[in-house]
């Protein structure tokens, strides 16, 4: 089922800030323009690896979801991994038949890639919050939203 790794998703309190050190201190090159995903009341900001992403997120609005992972981690830190699978409903409906905890309504929505995503509850996945998203087809631009 699962596919490779596609990012590390970081919250921040400041994207430019995060891209900043990541630029100063490991030499990253490539961060995409951020934009707003105002449904998941969060900023975002991708920069390349080259093997992978890391999505910075940054609370956008009061009713953010990040905002009490930044309440426990003021500095932010690493938020969820994200894997990629070839079918979103498939890869839910066996974590389900596994017994996992698929957050929100388990219906898949539409993340920062423009592709269907589900979250699996940290509880069932090592204390780790986990992200699988359907993975881009071919014409799909990298960053992109």
């Amino acid at each position: 089922m699962i596919g490779k790794l596609n990012h590390v998703g970081v919250a921040t309190p400041s994207i430019e800030a995060s891209v900043a050190l990541y630029r100063d201190m490991l030499g990253a090159t490539k961060a995409h323009p951020p934009f707003d995903l105002p449904a998941q009341g969060v900023r975002v900001c991708f920069i390349d690896l080259p093997n992978a992403q890391i999505e910075l997120i940054e609370p956008l609005g009061d009713d953010s979801p990040i905002h009490g992972f930044l309440a426990k981690n003021p500095k932010g830190g690493q938020h969820h991994v994200c894997f990629e699978v070839e079918d979103i409903l498939a890869a839910r409906d066996a974590l389900r038949a596994r017994g996992a905890t698929i957050l929100g309504t388990g219906e898949p929505r539409i993340g920062a890639h423009g592709t269907p995503i589900i979250f699996v509850h940290p509880k069932d996945m090592g204390g780790v919050l986990v992200e699988l998203m359907e993975t881009p087809k071919a014409n799909h631009k990298t960053g992109a939203h």
